[in-house]
């Protein structure tokens, strides 16, 4: 993208710099501070304006991803329980025991990332640029924030407020909103995506690949598409949108690579299986990521250990405080390669009981002999295209053989013949389908929402298990916090 590609390093750094200070006015959930009319009249005049307030965007955007992405799309699923050093209150999550006092991450540092967008639509066309792409390819990317961010939070919450306008004045109506229905959260999530994509010039990626591109804005349609289809009555129609934009986005410069492991891999960012990722490096500010309490600290590491485990877990760092469950890992084959890839089991008295496991996925890198967790957050990848159309087309009663195949054939190699994917009936095609991306994508922030779009949370999830009658479970409660300062939202039902 020509934006991306000309960009000078040094200006963007001071224009995110600039942008993060004049347009942090987000505070108190909704209860929004209005913009300054210093900010009004000296910002938002020139392109390094448009481009500082994009970069601020993403500047909030990493900041909320680091952490809570993992907790709302994956804690509370079958993959995670309790590792050796206690919980961290990380068992709310994975026995569904959350509520109105500990309800999870809330949607306040959301909104400020949909507020930055806010701006942008807002400002940015009334900007003049030298090259009107340029233009385009930030409105494009501000669409395909707000979008993908009422995604999270309609997944989620459900209804939340819909804000589309940045905050400019006082009056209530401005400041305290009621939740929207869901329906329309998802009908403005869908008219973002339109929009982007009209704006978008092509369908290649900036360097990098944690810009949002057109792929990404594709992919994003096509996950949108499919949830609406099972999960808002969207049927046949939604599946049909979704699988076409799917088809798109896999004619991208995108590819699997051979090697699982180096899909996610700190020395391998921005190859050709991503999508669209959320960049994390060394010695930036509030490097905190969610893998790290799934590793192995000096406190809990046994003496008993063989010498091949120790070596494969290499330098400590973070804490034992939860790991891939009982549940989930005996369901991985050894000839799988994303078992070795994923995670690794610790055993003692010479391999014969087991004493721990630490997650693989994303264990960073060392830098002067310490353990830093900064792989980057991937949101989506060629595996998740390739098995996003796969459902899509057995929603539509179609053969997902060509999709599943693909990503079977790379995870298990020269032993690919003894696992191929026969096609059957949709409803052990969508086992199957459902199954496959719990072994490619572990630890990504997807299974949750995954089972919820399946329909298989009560069934799957341990602790949800005879407890179908509990439906009011599959979204998150709204915080005692977030009550107190929104007084027209009302708690989600079942949370009361």
């Amino acid at each position: 993208m020509k934006l991306i590609a000309k960009q000078n390093i040094i200006r963007g750094f001071l224009a995110m710099l600039v942008a993060t200070m004049i347009l942090s006015s987000c505070q108190d959930n909704l209860s929004l501070d209005p913009i300054s009319e210093i900010s009004n009249s000296s910002f938002w005049k020139t392109e390094d304006d448009a481009r500082g307030g994009m970069y601020g965007m993403y500047t909030r955007f990493r900041s909320e991803a680091q952490t809570k992405l993992f907790l709302w799309g994956e804690a509370r699923s079958d993959v995670m329980e309790r590792s050796l050093g206690g919980t961290n209150n990380y068992e709310r999550y994975y026995l569904n025991s959350l509520d109105r006092n500990f309800a999870g991450p809330d949607w306040m540092g959301l909104y400020t990332v949909v507020h930055d967008a806010n701006l942008l639509i807002k400002n940015v066309p009334n900007i003049p640029f030298a090259d009107e792409s340029d233009k385009q390819a930030i409105l494009a990317q501000a669409h395909t924030m707000r979008a993908f961010v009422y995604f999270i939070m309609a997944r989620t919450w459900g209804g939340v407020p819909l804000v589309t306008d940045p905050t400019e004045g006082y009056s209530p109506d401005m400041t305290q909103r009621v939740k929207a229905p869901v329906s329309e959260i998802f009908g403005l999530i869908k008219q973002d995506i339109d929009q982007a994509l009209a704006y978008y010039p092509d369908n290649t990626f900036p360097t990098g690949r944690f810009f949002w591109s057109k792929p990404a804005a594709l992919t994003l349609k096509g996950d949108v598409y499919l949830w609406t289809a099972k999960r808002q009555g969207g049927g046949d129609s939604d599946a049909e949108i979704a699988m076409a934009a799917l088809n798109e986005a896999r004619n991208a410069d995108v590819t699997l690579l051979d090697d699982f492991s180096q899909v996610s891999a700190y020395g391998n960012k921005g190859n050709k299986e991503i999508v669209m990722a959320i960049r994390f490096q060394e010695l930036e500010t509030g490097n905190i990521s969610a893998y790290q309490d799934m590793y192995m600290s000096s406190a809990f590491l046994s003496a008993d250990m063989d010498e091949a485990t120790r070596a494969a877990i290499g330098t400590l760092g973070g804490n034992p405080y939860w790991r891939i469950s009982d549940e989930v890992r005996p369901q991985f084959s050894d000839a799988d390669q994303r078992k070795a890839a994923t995670y690794l089991d610790i055993f003692t008295n010479g391999g014969q009981d087991h004493y721990g496991a630490v997650q693989l996925k994303f264990k960073g890198t060392v830098i002067g002999g310490a353990r830093q967790f900064i792989d980057d957050f991937v949101i989506y990848r060629y595996a998740d295209i390739l098995l996003l159309l796969a459902e899509a087309k057995n929603v539509l009663g179609m053969d997902p053989t060509e999709e599943m195949n693909a990503v079977r054939e790379r995870a298990y190699g020269e032993q690919f013949a003894s696992h191929v994917f026969v096609n059957a009936d949709p409803e052990a095609n969508d086992e199957a389908i459902l199954q496959e991306r719990l072994f490619e994508f572990a630890l990504e922030g997807k299974r949750w929402w995954d089972l919820v779009r399946f329909g298989k949370a009560f069934e799957l999830v341990p602790s949800l298990r005879d407890r179908a009658d509990e439906q009011h479970l599959l979204l998150f409660p709204i915080s005692e916090t977030t009550l107190s300062l929104e007084p027209n939202v009302e708690q989600n039902d079942g949370y009361n």
